[in-house]
């Protein structure tokens, strides 16, 4: 019974995650006319990494002077924080907020279960098979069934549509590995504080220049640095300590399985507040997506569950 609480605890964190996480493209969409959706990726995870830092530094500079041979799973989530922002802010704008969530989170559960395959030889469930299969017809759905309210309906040219495709499969495949290699940080023993703030600590040290050097433009306006604060502190520092919370006891696939709630949350608002639209195809997507979730959610407490490897006590003292 305690073991269920536990579970369903952590199913709670990572659909918090993705509320919050669903939020992002419609709060992006009012930043200053001229604004640079990369711009947008690079303040939001670089600031929010810091964020992330200045909350637990000792636990993170615990674990970033462990040996050699944890570094691999820190390069591997280090790239994929570089790559998701850089890529997925884009996408939305090229191909609207609703479907550029529903590509870039769909796919990550794809890339995850992939990634976890082929580095830690995880395998996985038929219950997770079938949740991420319907699912992803879902955002399939959705994604040909959302069209832009601010183009009078218009569907976006072929270019641009398969531009804000590409890169919303690159931002999947980038939030697969750090969620991955998140998992693997938080089972060897380390918090998920630690794991998740080390990861996009050192993201932070290449988008923060970056984005310096690229110069804010019109997102140093009031409006600007607003909607920055929001999103580095609520759907990036915030939402992504709810994740790692959850990545203690659920593997990356089941994970980001869950996170498809967060394309959900997205068309909703980009409904209600963007003024994109859902057509009945959409709408059968979305049902399909929440399907998804259940089946997923509703799974047994003993799918998912992270092994963690022995290690040295004064370390967990340290870390945990």
């Amino acid at each position: 019974m305690a073991a269920e609480r536990s579970r369903s605890t952590h199913l709670g964190a990572v659909l918090a995650a993705a509320v919050l996480w669903g939020t992002t493209g419609t709060v992006a969409s009012f930043a200053p006319e001229g604004s640079s959706p990369l711009l947008i990726g690079l303040a939001t995870f670089g600031f929010g990494g810091v964020l992330l830092f200045l909350r637990s530094p000792r636990a993170i500079l615990t674990l970033l002077r462990r040996p050699v041979a944890a570094w691999p799973w820190l390069v591997l989530g280090t790239a994929g924080i570089v790559v998701y922002p850089t890529t997925y802010y884009t996408s939305m704008t090229l191909i609207g907020v609703a479907a550029g969530n529903v590509v870039a989170l769909g796919s990550g559960p794809l890339f995850a279960a992939l990634l976890d395959r082929l580095l830690r030889r995880k395998q996985l469930s038929v219950r997770w098979a079938i949740a991420t299969a319907v699912a992803v017809i879902g955002i399939g759905l959705l994604s040909f069934g959302v069209t832009s309210g601010g183009s009078g309906g218009a569907v976006p040219p072929v270019s641009s549509t398969a531009a804000g495709i590409s890169l919303g499969l690159l931002a999947g495949l980038g939030y697969a590995a750090y969620s991955v290699a998140g998992s693997a940080m938080i089972a060897t023993g380390a918090s998920s504080t630690a794991a998740m703030g080390s990861m996009f600590f050192a993201g932070s040290v290449i988008m923060v220049p970056w984005f310096f050097l690229a110069g804010p433009g019109p997102l140093a306006e009031p409006r600007g640095i607003l909607i920055l604060i929001y999103l580095a502190v609520v759907p990036m520092a915030l939402a992504y300590l709810a994740f790692g919370y959850g990545l203690r006891m659920l593997s990356a696939a089941t994970a980001t399985t869950l996170t498809l709630l967060e394309p959900l949350v997205a068309t909703v608002l980009a409904i209600l507040v963007v003024g994109e639209r859902l057509s009945p195809v959409g709408w059968c997507g979305f049902a399909l997506v929440g399907v998804g979730l259940v089946l997923m959610a509703t799974a047994g407490a003993g799918q998912g569950r992270q092994p963690r490897a022995a290690e040295p006590k004064r370390y967990k003292e340290i870390v945990n």
